[in-house]
């Protein structure tokens, strides 16, 4: 039985279209919303290439110790090969994306293949063309997405791909598109209505900064919009403000930063953020008092877009022949994420000798002396810093894509001493796990651990969160180096498997991300904060405060103000600035809602301290 197509296949890669095809949105192989157990396949080389593997952008490893296929793989010695999609319902298929696999050392990928179709599982029907099966052309390369569309679609349940010929080994990965059609229920799982003054789409540059000075139009009294500096393309790297008062720090309210787009293929994050912008505007002017709450006790800055070159060229490939690296490093080929000064290094080898807290700080490490000159530091890396050091920030949360998981730092690896197999903590680990979980179990789906990680690769343990140094570690974090540069912690959120999904999954992931992206900004009000001042009532810039236990001080605002993030319990808080007597006070961070207030006002020291030294004066 035979499919007969005229005209039929229309290449994704040629833009050229003699008629307009019906265009369907992937059935998810990337994202995983295709269950493992709706891929099977003729065979497999070995288990690390099962058919599980086909999903496109699947990362492999050639780690000896640690396998994981980049693809699915056939077994060689067989003379027949296919790899099935069971769309579990009547769908109607439009096309299919190809992609060799991920492999350092290999280089396979499947030049052409047929397409047959199913309502059984038994008895297929191949695409024809009246004369005989229709060859589609897939891959010149193992990275590259290549889509064939069909330009009449094929309405069935089972799809199968039957590959013809390949470079190296049988190797893919996939994904399918496909529209299911409607069935006869009440409801449907994960179905979404979307809300009608809410943009679900995907915004190229231009139209981001359009829908940012649009919010701020019809919010100005709470917003404001700023620039964080420029990338290596002269685009801005913009920035809006919510807040009650946008256009100036008030004295004792925290701020707060939601970053996306380090990596310009992450679109997930980037629509988050601007849909937060829509939401928090629009419920505010309609008196939700949760929404003035969060607008009128903190001040939120939103950067949809750290790497504006890179989301530039992700946009224009599109969503669906986006490969992994399209448009992840910045347009000078840097990894923005992980292109920070290591100040890890220098506070790890002071503990080492033992230095710290006494002669080495153990916060706000310097910035070595030759950075500056460092031709190894992207433009847009350089104008993140200045921007983390202009304001009082607190609280911070990068979103990140390619795994569905929460990462707190250190993301640097270094083992403790003697050799334990652990990585180094920060001071704040039980902190840091808290934020993580806040986030994590308020999503949807993060802590659905039946899923399995993205890639095969994360020890999540159920909890949707990670240390980032037992996962992937990183040197030159932008999570390390706040920490031990700013009094901000920061997170990594990463959103999904597939980094830039079809705009069709955005309102689903409008409703997974929303409530969670309430509850953590509302964290920010988690432990204590104060002011300190002389004894004339004039605030004190840059004191330290030090919490008892805690290797880890934050310092005043130039207004005196601080925010110290702790878990519910009792603390000894002390407060040191040069030229004064230090003082303690005991402060209890209690359960409900709100930071403890915990201010101090400090005498004069009788006596001059050593400069950097205020514990001589003890």
């Amino acid at each position: 039985c035979k499919i007969i197509l005229s005209s039929s296949i229309i290449s994704g890669q040629s833009k050229r279209k003699k008629k307009s095809a019906k265009t369907c949105p992937p059935l998810g192989l990337e994202s995983h919303k295709v269950e493992p157990d709706q891929l099977s396949a003729s065979s497999m080389s070995q288990y690390h290439f099962a058919p599980q593997r086909a999903r496109l952008n699947m990362q492999g490893s050639d780690d000896e110790d640690n396998i994981r296929g980049g693809a699915w793989c056939a077994n060689s010695e067989d003379a027949i090969h296919w790899f099935e999609i069971d769309a579990r319902r009547a769908t109607e298929f439009t096309g299919v994306i190809t992609q060799g696999r991920d492999s350092l050392n290999d280089n396979d990928y499947v030049t052409s293949y047929f397409l047959a179709f199913s309502n059984d599982s038994r008895e297929w029907t191949t695409i024809h063309d009246g004369y005989a099966d229709w060859l589609f052309f897939g891959n010149n390369d193992k990275d590259t997405p290549v889509m064939n569309q069909l330009a009449v679609p094929v309405v069935a349940r089972y799809m199968r791909i039957i590959p013809q010929s390949w470079n190296g080994s049988l190797c893919m990965r996939l994904e399918v598109l496909g529209c299911p059609l409607p069935v006869n229920v009440l409801y449907r799982q994960n179905e979404v209505t979307p809300v009608d003054y809410l943009q679900f789409k995907h915004h190229s540059y231009s139209e981001m900064v359009d829908l940012m000075k649009s919010v701020n139009e019809e919010c100005p009294n709470i917003t404001t919009i700023y620039s964080l500096g420029r990338s290596s393309k002269g685009r801005e790297i913009v920035a809006m403000i919510i807040s009650g008062n946008p256009t100036e720090h008030e004295i004792g309210e925290p701020e707060i930063r939601f970053t996306a787009g380090l990596h310009g293929n992450e679109a997930v994050g980037r629509e988050m953020i601007l849909l937060l912008m829509q939401y928090l505007c629009k419920e505010y002017k309609d008196r939700n008092p949760r929404a003035q709450r969060l607008v009128e006790g903190i001040r939120i800055h939103l950067v949809p877009s750290l790497n504006p070159d890179g989301q530039e060229e992700a946009f224009e490939a599109g969503s669906e022949l986006s490969s992994w690296t399209t448009g992840h490093f910045t347009n000078e080929g840097f990894d923005i994420f992980q292109n920070f000064p290591d100040l890890n290094s220098i506070l790890w080898d002071a503990e080492d000798k033992g230095m710290v807290p006494k002669l080495t700080p153990n916060h706000h490490v310097p910035i070595p002396e030759h950075f500056e000159a460092n031709s190894s530091i992207a433009v847009e890396t350089r104008a993140i810093i200045s921007w983390m050091k202009s304001y009082p920030f607190v609280l911070g949360a990068n979103f990140q894509g390619g795994e569905r998981i929460v990462a707190y730092p250190y993301d640097s690896l270094r083992l403790n001493k003697p050799a334990e197999n652990e990585p180094r903590v920060t001071a704040d680990e039980s902190l840091f796990r808290w934020l993580a979980i806040s986030y994590a179990s308020t999503h949807l789906t993060m802590t659905h651990s039946h899923h399995g990680s993205c890639q095969g690769d994360t020890p999540g343990g159920g909890l949707g969160i990670v240390n980032r140094a037992k996962w992937k570690p990183v040197t030159g974090s932008m999570n390390d180096f706040s920490y031990l540069h700013t009094n901000c912690l920061e997170l990594s959120i990463f959103l999904g498997c597939d980094k830039f999904p079809h705009q069709s999954e955005l309102a689903y992931e409008w409703e997974k991300n929303r409530e969670a992206m309430l509850i953590f900004m509302e964290q920010v009000h988690r432990g204590i904060r104060g002011i300190v001042k002389d004894q004339q009532g004039n605030p004190i810039a840059n004191a330290t405060i030090s919490i008892e236990g805690i290797n880890h001080d934050v310092t005043t605002a130039p207004t005196g103000d601080y925010w110290r993030l702790l878990n519910p319990g009792e603390y000894r808080v002390t407060a040191r600035a040069e030229g004064f007597s230090s003082l303690t006070k005991l402060c209890v961070v209690g359960y409900e809602s709100g930071a403890t207030a915990c201010s101090f006002n400090l005498a004069k020291s009788n006596w001059d301290r050593l400069p950097g030294h205020p514990d001589l004066a003890e």
